[in-house]
């Protein structure tokens, strides 16, 4: 096709004239990963179209704009307080922005365990070479038909580095607050490295926001390890504006008798695309990812996971639900693979969709690979309306049938976001979703934002 042509074009004449910028600033490891990167982003033919994994999502209308790619960090003076004022009660967090993609170097953290090491990634490949090596890139392999993911390693400058060594609890959470900012279109690379030690703890919220009305594209890898023992605790709120597009792609490698929960809260965006790899490479691992996702309007959001069962005795769960209004559209695909070698796996997903009108779309797609004898798996999905008999025996207690219709639908919601273990967390983004069902909520209420162009 010809506008397909015509990014895939662009993004190599940007490469290939911005070759300095993009190694200005960061270490010769991530440098050296860039032009096989860019290579293998041009041999799988550029932007996805219609590949397997993007069958039903049109990425073309999310790139083919005018968007500036910022190739050299640009200072920005920045109070923390000042541009972002996150009201949970009693949610007591370190606090750190990225914008744009960049690290803001001005982030304090006043309470961190000893040892404990939280910088900008770029930061972290030049003082932290030898264990930045032994990881950056190493977990992106589930991805190799994923265009995207190699031109976020082409073209990834800075984002969040954090370490936590051996018998390193964190007792307070990390939060990680992605702010868009700009006076124009922008497209941002951000690239982010977590890595527990052995019998280390650590829990991590991102947030995403825009301030400033402009229309967005990030895409956004995060690459994990879990050591061995150790227990790692992800919540990502997702919270931008219609004209705002994300792709988030989070790998995580676990070691033996590790443990990773996440929940992935989608409230509103234009488009947002989570690949959400988890591979279970020795004894005793057990993941859970959880996922929950509200649109109206046109919005589109897909959520495309990847569990590797590679070693035995370990389990995983997955469940994602939406509710969608309007003519959104949603896709899942869920993929479990068990190796040959993973005996006594016990492995579960399922995906529930509540459709609100007869224009809301849904595409979902449980898919099960198993290769040992000696497992537990089962998946499954549901796409449906409110059930009439539901609402007819509320309705009979003298509720109103508007009432009646949101409490179904809470209720529906609910389940996925009372996984969040946070309680003050849980709380508040039980309040966003009550307040998004009922149609009062486009960006986070709470949040105080002030642009300053």
């Amino acid at each position: 096709m010809e506008r397909l042509e015509k990014i895939n074009n662009d993004f190599a004449t940007l490469f290939r004239e911005g070759q300095r910028l993009l190694q200005e600033g960061c270490g010769d490891v991530m440098n050296r990963h860039r032009e096989e990167a860019f290579q293998r982003f041009e041999a799988l033919g550029g932007i996805p179209y219609k590949t397997e994994d993007y069958l039903y999502a049109d990425t073309l209308p999310v790139f083919d704009r005018d968007y500036r790619v910022v190739l050299k960090y640009i200072k920005q003076e920045v109070e923390v307080g000042e541009i972002f004022k996150c009201h949970v009660p009693n949610l007591d967090t370190n606090l750190i922005l990225t914008i744009n993609g960049w690290f803001v170097q001005e982030n304090a953290m006043p309470e961190i365990p000893e040892g404990v090491v939280i910088c900008s990634i770029a930061e972290a490949s030049v003082k932290y070479k030898e264990l930045f090596e032994q990881h950056y890139n190493q977990y992106t392999k589930p991805a190799d038909a994923d265009g995207l993911v190699a031109l976020n390693t082409a073209f990834a400058q800075d984002g969040v580095f954090v370490y936590v060594p051996d018998r390193v609890v964190m007792e307070r959470p990390l939060q990680i607050v992605n702010l868009m900012r700009a006076n124009a279109d922008l497209m941002s690379f951000q690239r982010n490295m977590v890595i527990l030690g052995r019998d280390a703890k650590a829990t991590i919220l991102v947030c995403d926001h825009t301030l400033s009305d402009d229309n967005f594209l990030s895409n956004n890898a995060t690459e994990v390890v879990v050591g061995e023992n150790s227990a790692f605790e992800y919540y990502h709120v997702q919270n931008q504006h219609i004209e705002a597009s994300q792709i988030n792609s989070v790998f995580v490698s676990q070691k033996r008798n590790s443990r990773y929960d996440a929940n992935v809260i989608s409230l509103y965006g234009g488009f947002i695309r989570n690949n959400l790899f988890a591979a279970l490479m020795e004894e005793g691992c057990e993941s859970n990812l959880y996922g929950m996702y509200l649109s109206d309007k046109k919005q589109q959001v897909d959520n495309f996971t990847f569990i590797d069962h590679i070693a035995p005795h370990c389990t995983s769960n997955q469940h994602f639900k939406g509710v969608l209004d309007d003519a959104a559209l949603a896709n899942f695909a869920g993929r479990i693979v068990v190796r040959p070698d993973a005996q006594q796996t016990e492995a579960y997903q399922a995906n529930n969709n509540l459709l609100l009108t007869d224009t809301a779309q849904v595409n979902t797609k449980p898919q099960l690979v198993i290769d040992a004898d000696d497992v537990k798996c089962s998946h499954g999905a549901t796409v449906g309306q409110i059930d009439e008999e539901a609402m007819f025996y509320l309705r009979s207690r003298g509720i109103g049938e508007a009432e009646a219709r949101m409490m179904m639908m809470f209720g529906f919601a609910h389940e996925i976001v009372g996984r969040v273990k946070l309680a003050p967390l849980r709380d508040e983004i039980d309040n966003l979703v009550d307040k998004r069902l009922r149609g009062e909520l486009t960006k986070c209420h709470n949040c105080v934002m002030h642009c300053k162009k």
